[in-house]
């Protein structure tokens, strides 16, 4: 049976659900200590997505810059990849800059992350930049996507 998927604001109490299951389920790209100063920042906003039996399948979070804001993780549990949570998790992303008034909302993908960098094309968002070894031996793409463009 499919289960339902809800999306929420991320707590403090829901790092500690994955805190033993960050690096194993999910993965190493951030650790407890970093996301727990990401969730206390007054700049930053996360969201999770949640089975409605519980389950935190994945998280995403924003920084806000003055009127942008930096995609700063799209993380989603390695046994619901490929299934849409993703796609959820950026767009509710979006809608909340929007519903901010932000400008433009950018973010940075290992240019061998072909999976997020189709997910973030899918979405318009356009290649803007590089990174010269911003991901160890790899290469970072600045990708952008604007949001609020102010009418004269």
């Amino acid at each position: 049976m499919l289960k339902k998927i809800d999306i929420q604001e991320m707590s403090l109490n829901d790092l500690e659900k994955i805190k033993d299951i960050l690096i194993s389920d999910f993965d190493d790209f951030w650790n407890y200590n970093i996301l727990k100063d990401e969730l206390e920042s007054p700049n930053s906003k996360y969201i999770i997505a949640k089975t409605n039996d519980g389950e935190i399948i994945g998280f995403a979070g924003i920084k806000i810059i003055i009127n942008t804001a930096d995609i700063m993780n799209i993380v989603v549990k390695k046994s619901w990849r490929n299934q849409g949570v993703g796609s959820l998790l950026l767009n509710n992303l979006v809608s909340i800059c929007k519903d901010l008034n932000l400008l433009s909302l950018s973010l940075e993908v290992n240019e061998d992350n072909h999976p997020a960098i189709h997910l973030y094309e899918k979405f318009g968002f356009k290649n803007i930049g590089l990174r010269k070894n911003y991901y160890k031996n790899n290469d970072g793409i600045v990708m952008e996507y604007s949001l609020n463009v102010p009418t004269d």
